[in-house]
């Protein structure tokens, strides 16, 4: 039975730009306000929802009663639990609740978080926290390993002037070598850190196209790189040659993951680009972005390394260093985006989200 509950509805208008599903109820659990994500989700409109006990929506409807009959008498900040929302059409969603008195009124804030949303967002909170740690342990750790580096290279130089015999000196050139070998890795380690941020109007498509041509010159014979654009995305503020060396990193992973498809002339690579919308990135919400997928259809991700792969030095190949994904996830951060992934046998893609204007 619909109750009439008149009230001013529009101070929670701003609840619309949320993509999480937002309801305001009274203190008998009436629907006051429903957002378009709620809406969406549930395939109701809000008038249909205003003034209806939302509770009985709820696989556990006893669960938001007793909350909001503590909430009555004060007896809670919040609370929270895990249930059912029932659909009329659809099937259930499986939704994280929290339940918040609005500050100085008799109404209170139900938010339901998809299990998999939350999921998901716990999972990029970790990866930019993570990117973060590995930034500070990479550049501590290379310029430990700098200096006393070019001190072994300058004594194994200055031993090898002292030596007459040839035999000997091929041990200090082992010496120079491998020194010269580690700071090329420590230089790469320090890469990101060394080069301003230099922003500028871009168009990703130019990006995607320019990896496209380096790779295809490098794997001329059995690799597709198609392309899937969506030409309407609209330029940005953003650093060109970073873009293009983070794009390159991961579509040259991939190249080299297909090399058994490569030489059977069944190897693809698509570079999709979309418009994604109300976004979340590290907690912060975003109108729009850019959603650029590398999807190859390799073996996928080894299992012991899916949660490790932006870890530096963490690789699935023989004689990969490790540094292309990290260095990747550090130029798109820069840009206030993330990189994710999701790997199967078959079908292995790496999103990259920025923030568009």
């Amino acid at each position: 039975m619909s109750l009439a509950v008149p009230r001013d509805v529009q101070r929670f208008a701003a609840l619309d730009l949320l993509s999480t599903l937002a309801v305001v109820v009274d203190q008998q659990g009436a629907v006051v306000f429903a957002n378009a994500a709620l809406e969406s989700a549930m395939g109701m409109s809000r008038r249909m929802l205003e003034g209806v006990e939302f509770a009985q929506y709820l696989a556990s409807p006893s669960l938001l009663r007793t909350g909001l009959q503590s909430s009555d008498g004060h007896g809670y900040a919040a609370m929270s639990f895990d249930t059912g929302l029932q659909r009329t059409v659809q099937e259930p969603l499986f939704v994280h609740v929290t339940l918040t008195p609005i500050e100085h009124t008799d109404l209170s804030l139900v938010e339901l978080w998809v299990l998999e949303q939350q999921a998901r967002q716990d999972r990029e909170e970790r990866l930019v926290e993570q990117a973060q740690a590995n930034k500070e342990l990479v550049r501590n750790l290379a310029h430990e390993i700098k200096n006393p580096l070019g001190g072994i290279r300058g004594a194994a130089q200055l031993l090898e002037m002292e030596l007459d015999s040839r035999e000997l000196k091929e041990y200090t050139q082992v010496i120079i070598h491998e020194a010269d070998r580690l700071q090329s890795l420590v230089d790469r380690l320090l890469a990101p850190h060394r080069h301003p941020h230099q922003l500028a109007d871009l168009n990703i498509h130019e990006v995607c196209e320019r990896v496209r041509s380096l790779v295809l010159l490098e794997y001329p014979q059995g690799l597709k790189v198609r392309r899937d654009y969506d030409i309407s995305i609209p330029e940005f503020k953003g650093d060109r040659a970073q873009l293009i060396q983070a794009l390159l990193n991961i579509v040259q992973n991939a190249a080299q993951v297909l090399s058994d498809k490569i030489a059977s002339g069944e190897a693809e690579i698509v570079l999709r680009t979309r418009v994604a919308r109300q976004v979340t990135i590290g907690r912060q919400r975003h109108r729009l972005a850019l959603e650029l997928h590398v999807i190859d259809n390799g073996p996928g991700v080894p299992d012991h390394i899916k949660e490790r792969i932006f870890y530096p030095l963490v690789t699935g190949r023989d004689g990969g260093s490790g540094l292309g994904l990290p260095l990747a996830q550090t130029f798109v951060q820069r840009h206030h985006g993330l990189i994710e992934c999701e790997s199967m046998p078959g079908r292995t893609d790496f999103r990259i989200l920025i923030p568009l204007p």
